[in-house]
């Protein structure tokens, strides 16, 4: 940035013409900081304290003397505000009719005079907008915006510290023209007048938001040119940048692959998801892309605040998960039998993933912490059960959190829905498995798979229903036009909590013992990649589950869509599997009862053989986590 600029046509005049010394009051004009077409900052000198400052001013005059007494009004409100990260204003005043609000300089720079073409370091550039949106957010929650954020009305001193000053200088532009009072008839007059207050609040509340979101938008189009070291679109000025997005505009911005410095997938999808094409993608307030980043920042920093961390100090608070409803009733039943009934209390016990989980975790962590892990993983319920006795079963049942938990009654009953669905998956890969692999072991993999889902919804139910919003297509507004497709579920994840929703249930098994044969098999299968015929037990099992799960959020969608969505998961199961659509149609019509029986299910296709690497029929014989080679198969 060159060292000074001469003053725009619409900047302050100096005071006489000629003069070598461009004067504003009592201010001396040094140099240009930046500007746009609403606003603009000045470098000047304080000639009464000799001390530099900053004026944040618009680009034009106020039109006349009530615009103007609004102008100050507004931004002598902002001095009241105080935040770390919000610069402290020292004065506010105007001079000829310019108005102006005065900042100290001290130590700090505009990011415009710090960030040069090579840009910053992925974690240092989200930390600087991490700071900046805390202070937008808190402006944004007393009613007042910004409007017209730049790159040169953000400060940032030596260590890092961030600082946004220009609140409100931006020209205030009303949600519509005034009406013609040539058009006004006496019972419109009347109806204006009554509901005048009412309309008032209503467009100041609508304006507010609206200068919220084109903000945050504005915030995301500035990381994205501190990764990139250039501007979006190459135009320097943000506001103009917006304008050429959707709605107003179409072009797109996007995080370039061929940039300066690496930026990590989960960075470039909470980026991406600021800018996005379509604007209900993007984020909505400052608080959740600040959330997106800092999940994002401490994730990948390992401190012990991050999205992982908080999960498990939750799950010690109120449970993995909260006992099904009629949790009572299963508790008295568990205390009237008797033992030796180790597969009727399975099959109970599986009624409720959370009573299951919680008898896995405590079998499997003992098993870890007494040095006996290397006989394996137990992933069969009967034989955590056979481990723990009757007394152990029921005092994981009294130790569960009352359903809903913490929920309230909408989170309560997205819940239950995603469990109901879980449940039929399980009960579908247990009537997809190939003969002789034990039923509760298909079952308990397959709900596993969706361990991350359980847990997000239970204990960060906001930002799940954030998740498969962004995930949604919507159809087309143009006939004949495909549906504006969503985020892929790890976009969508990344973008919300800054972590993967895998992630979290590898943190959860971890927690629990298990070790990485398991984390494997509960890995769902990519989506994106071509399916391949299992190699040993583990991949069979891993490959069963995932079709299930694939299958049941294939019927799940839209009417119109469920039908090609099936088609294409029996295309991409088809050979390693052994399968057809016509078996997963049959195998996924109404069932009078999803609970498993603890060794007991429908009987297998035994006409479709399971696949070996080698090709021969039957399961390939490598031992089955949680059991032996031999148990692997069902418990005769």
């Amino acid at each position: 940035m060159a060292a000074s600029a001469p003053a725009p046509s619409s900047a302050p005049r100096p005071a006489a013409a000629g003069s070598a010394v461009r004067s504003f009051g009592r201010y001396q004009l040094l140099r240009l900081l930046g500007k746009s077409t609403q606003s603009m900052l000045w470098l000047v000198l304080d000639t009464r304290d000799d001390i530099e400052m900053m004026l944040a001013m618009p680009r034009t005059q106020p039109r006349d003397d009530a615009a103007l007494t609004g102008w100050l009004q507004r931004a002598r409100r902002t001095t009241r505000l105080t935040h770390p990260h919000l610069a402290r204003i020292s004065d506010v005043g105007e001079v000829e009719r310019w108005p102006y609000v005065a900042y100290h300089r001290g130590s700090r720079v505009t990011w415009a005079e710090r960030v040069g073409s090579q840009g910053l370091a992925a974690a240092e550039a989200a930390e600087w907008a991490i700071q900046a949106l805390q202070a937008l957010a808190f402006a944004h929650q007393a009613g007042m915006g910004h409007r017209d954020l730049q790159p040169f009305s953000l400060l940032v001193d030596e260590q890092g510290d961030v600082e946004l000053l220009g609140l409100e200088v931006a020209e205030f532009m009303p949600a519509g023209p005034a009406p013609d009072p040539d058009t006004i008839t006496d019972k419109s007059a009347e109806t204006m007048t009554d509901g005048l207050g009412h309309q008032a609040a209503s467009d100041e509340r609508r304006q507010q938001r609206q200068a919220a979101e084109q903000d945050v938008l504005a915030l995301g189009l500035l990381l994205h040119q501190l990764l990139c070291g250039a501007p979006p679109l190459d135009e320097p000025d943000i506001a103009r940048a917006i304008a050429r997005l959707p709605p107003l505009g179409r072009d797109i911005v996007r995080l370039p692959f061929t940039v300066p410095r690496p930026i990590p997938d989960a960075l470039r999808a909470i980026v991406n998801r600021a800018t996005d094409r379509q604007p209900r993608q993007r984020y909505r307030s400052a608080r959740t892309f600040e959330s997106a980043l800092d999940g994002w920042l401490r994730a990948s920093a390992a401190t012990d605040a991050g999205p992982i961390t908080l999960l498990l100090d939750r799950m010690r608070s109120v449970g993995l998960l909260p006992a099904m409803p009629g949790g009572a009733d299963r508790a008295a039943r568990l205390a009237l039998m008797e033992s030796g009934h180790t597969n009727e209390l399975a099959e109970l016990v599986l009624q409720d993933f959370a009573l299951a989980f919680e008898l896995l975790r405590s079998v499997n962590l003992a098993h870890t912490q007494s040095g006996h892990a290397g006989s394996g993983p137990v992933l069969a319920t009967h034989r955590a059960i056979a481990m723990v006795g009757l007394d152990g079963v029921r005092r994981a049942a009294l130790s569960l959190r009352a359903w809903p938990g913490p929920l309230n009654e909408q989170g309560a009953a997205a819940l239950e829905a995603l469990i109901r669905r879980v449940k039929r998956a399980a009960s579908l890969a247990r009537t997809l498995q190939p003969p002789g692999y034990d039923t509760e072991v298909v079952y308990v993999i397959t709900a596993l798979q969706n361990l991350g889902w359980l847990v997000v919804q239970y204990h960060f139910p906001d930002d799940a229903q954030q998740i498969r919003r962004l995930m949604q297509s919507v159809p087309s507004d143009k006939e004949g036009q495909p549906d504006e497709p969503g985020m892929s579920v790890e976009s969508a994840a990344f973008a919300v909590l800054g972590v993967d929703i895998d992630a979290l249930a590898t943190a959860v098994m971890r927690h629990w013992g298990l070790d990485e044969s398991v984390q494997h098999m509960v890995r769902r299968l990519s989506p994106a990649a071509p399916v391949h015929p299992p190699d040993n037990d583990l991949d069979m099992l891993r490959t069963v589950a995932s079709c299930a799960n694939e299958a049941i959020e294939a019927i799940a969608q839209p009417a119109r869509l469920a039908g090609a969505a099936l088609h294409r998961v029996a295309l991409r199961y088809g050979r390693p599997l052994g399968l057809t659509l016509k078996d997963l149609q049959e195998a996924l019509q109404p069932q009078v009862d999803v609970r498993p029986a603890a060794t007991q299910g429908p009987a297998p296709r035994s006409a479709r053989p399971a696949v070996r690497s080698d090709g021969a029929p039957g399961p390939a014989p490598t031992a089955v986590p949680g059991t032996t080679a031999a148990s692997a198969r069902a418990d005769a």
